[in-house]
């Protein structure tokens, strides 16, 4: 497992590096001087704005985790704010192997077992993924002001392409996930006899993955807990889609006239960047925004590198200090709790 992980870190570093020069040799010249400049000048006010909307998410995604837990076990909006926390400074500070901290922290504290908790992480990342699909299709039709100004006259097309591939994309993972909660456990088995001669690992680990999400679809129990996690999920979005646009509008020129249509734009970058990340250090959300912003929006190569290290600092990596707060509190330690989920889901694989 060690082996693996180091190898994938390995091979993540190299892409990584390979993008930074291939960013670095496109720009051909940059302005460090420039850049510290467009930096010292944004409104300090805004951003200390974004990162309280960013906490504020962490708050809903409490409330909706303590949702999910409804046909489990009773809980507080208050028990589950600290996994929240927790979990997503472990997510930073450790890269992947600290993705599955949330689901083993609240495991414990609640009694839990851990292949359920996965489950309700695997619909909540459903659930986050649908409703920015939806806030993306909404805006990218209606469209921005700032896209007929741009030198780009396709720009605006492209988009709505975008937008209606990933949209598509949403309603065959919820086509599937139907076809899930309707026979989950027969398509794992299934599919577990099929390659378990030739590879055995990856027979027990693709029944393990099918059989989580599948636990993680009954959780909804009907219809009034479907629409509250699905307001919910699509409220929280728009928080922190406000988070993007406070940061944005901090600066002057073209990224004080972004509207919602550009943002979202922005969110979805980052948010499939984000599948690209290094422990402590990020990667590929904070190289999409930047190639977003420099690119299509043509905002110039210092501005759009120090907008989008704040877009990264403020919703992705300010969870540091309050998570490490309430892991003093809880007195955990989280390369310990990464380790011991290592275990858990090692021992879940086999």
């Amino acid at each position: 497992m060690k082996k693996k992980r180091v190898l994938t870190t390995v091979v993540v570093l190299a892409i990584l590096c390979l993008l930074v020069y291939l960013q670095v040799h496109a720009w051909k010249k940059f302005d460090w001087t420039t850049f510290w400049d467009n930096t010292s000048h944004v409104s300090w006010t805004a951003i200390a704005g974004s990162v309280l909307l960013t906490y504020l998410a962490y708050v809903m995604r409490a409330i909706r985790w303590r949702i999910f837990l409804k046909p489990m076990c009773e809980t507080t909006d208050r028990r589950m704010l600290a996994p929240q926390f927790i979990g997503f400074a472990a997510l930073a500070l450790l890269g992947r192997p600290g993705e599955m901290v949330r689901p083993y922290i609240i495991a414990r504290k609640e009694n839990l077992t851990f292949t359920s908790q996965i489950g309700v992480w695997l619909m909540e990342r459903v659930f986050d993924t649908g409703a920015v699909a939806i806030m993306f299709a909404v805006l990218a039709f209606r469209g921005d002001p700032l896209w007929a100004t741009l030198p780009n006259q396709h720009f605006a097309s492209d988009v709505h392409i975008a937008a209606a591939v990933f949209l598509i994309g949403v309603i065959a993972v919820i086509v599937g996930a139907v076809k899930l909660r309707q026979s989950g456990y027969r398509i794992a088995h299934r599919l577990q006899k099929k390659f378990e001669a030739r590879n055995p690992s990856l027979a027990h680990g693709l029944h393990a993955k099918i059989v989580s999400f599948t636990d993680g679809l009954q959780i909804i129990s009907g219809t009034r807990s479907f629409v509250e996690l699905s307001v919910l999920s699509i409220v929280m979005w728009w928080v922190i889609a406000g988070a993007y646009w406070l940061i944005t509008h901090a600066y002057s020129g073209v990224l004080s006239e972004m509207g919602m249509g550009s943002l979202v734009v922005l969110m979805v970058a980052a948010m499939f960047g984000s599948l690209l990340q290094l422990p402590g250090v990020g990667g590929g959300s904070q190289l999409a925004t930047i190639n977003i912003l420099s690119g299509p929006f043509r905002v110039s190569p210092e501005m759009a590198t120090s907008c989008g290290m704040l877009i990264w600092l403020c919703t992705f990596m300010s969870v540091i200090p309050m998570g490490l707060l309430f892991a003093h509190r809880e007195r955990l330690s989280l390369r310990a709790v990464a380790a011991d989920e290592a275990k858990a889901e090692a021992a879940l694989n086999r």
